[in-house]
């Protein structure tokens, strides 16, 4: 296990900011993993889980304790049975699935970050989340000092949450399991209508899974999404704010607010969510107070594709990215009495 100390923590996370880790180890297997838990358990070192760094913010001072990189690897298919190691990188997993033939995380391409994550944050785009497929997650459970494996029905599953979410400093991702589909080589339904006019189709109609795929792609490039040494919108962690979820009494008084602001012919996007709530879109939220694609001066800057993604434009540093959100969050609340979510875990720092 490749141990480092005072080891830059920055090029490990996709905004590329952040101080060092007094001490960085790589894990290339799981028992690895399992044994840099436990040493830092035992004697009390704050520890620091580190996959492919998409989402997360760390402080300017860096993290005094052990940060924990897990780089290992494998990828099991077996008939439409997926085993992936934390340490895989995700969007080239779903490649593999998709030259296979299978269906079901074809629609999840492109997103940044390691295959161990996506439990936590229950991943989704366009239409699909990794809690339909996800049968099994392996773990080590740092309350009973054991690896444990947790069914889907145990995970606690919502909107970009996760019981691993919820209790972040109990469990450490080792595999993830799914089920896909052998469809024939085509898609799952497609759910999200952007991705449904992109291929000139109707909802809930399936097309190859190659092609949905590479639809995919090609949108997410277009808001910058899709990681490019290159390209600064690029130097983010995708999604900054998680789209508000509101109850009856909370959606009436945005309306009202809508209105009063935009006035009465301005309808705010709506969608239906779990017991009887709504949700509406944080991008449209933020476009429509006043921060729009590059909105800012400074080295952290609204993204020039995307609104919902804020960047680093080069020479940038975590203070400068939480001042840009600070103002965005304060001036999204002051607008439409909404209070966005940040997304991105963050380790030293709060907004």
């Amino acid at each position: 296990m490749q141990e480092l100390h005072d080891a830059p923590l920055a090029p490990l996370t996709t905004f590329r900011l952040g101080g060092p880790a007094a001490r960085l180890l790589t894990a290339t297997t799981d028992a690895e993993v399992v044994a840099a838990v436990r040493e830092a358990d035992d004697s009390g070192t704050p520890l620091l889980v580190i996959g492919g760094g998409s989402n997360l913010v760390i402080g300017d001072k860096g993290f005094d304790g052990t940060a924990l990189r897990i780089a290992t690897k494998g990828f099991e298919l077996a008939g439409t049975s997926l085993e992936l190691a934390a340490g895989e990188v995700w969007t080239d997993a779903v490649a593999r699935t998709v030259e296979a033939g299978l269906a079901g995380i074809e629609c999840l391409a492109g997103i940044p970050g390691s295959a161990g994550a996506t439990p936590i944050q229950n991943v989704g785009a366009y239409g699909q989340e990794v809690a339909s497929t996800i049968t099994e997650v392996v773990a080590y459970d740092r309350y009973t000092r054991e690896t444990v494996t947790i069914p889907n029905d145990e995970c606690a599953f919502s909107y970009r949450h996760s019981r691993f979410k919820a209790e972040p400093d109990r469990f450490v991702v080792l595999r993830v399991r799914f089920e896909l589909e052998d469809a024939g080589g085509l898609s799952a339904p497609l759910k999200y209508p952007e991705t449904a006019r992109a291929m000139g189709v109707e909802q809930g109609e399936r097309v190859p899974a190659a092609a949905a795929r590479e639809t995919v792609l090609r949108l997410r490039a277009g808001k910058g999404m899709v990681l490019d040494p290159e390209d600064h919108d690029t130097w983010s962690a995708g999604s900054f704010f998680t789209n508000p979820i509101l109850d009856a009494t909370q959606y009436a008084a945005f309306l009202a607010r809508a209105k009063d602001r935009l006035g009465p012919e301005v309808t705010p996007p709506a969608f239906p969510a779990d017991g009887g709530h709504t949700k509406t879109s944080a991008a449209w939220l933020i476009d429509r107070a006043g921060f729009t694609k590059g909105y800012g001066t400074g080295p952290a800057r609204i993204s020039t594709k995307h609104t919902l993604a804020l960047t680093n434009r080069g020479g940038a540093t975590t203070e400068d990215l939480l001042a840009l959100a600070r103002e965005v969050v304060a001036g999204v609340q002051d607008v439409f009495g909404v209070t966005l979510v940040n997304e991105p875990v963050t380790v030293g720092v709060s907004l």
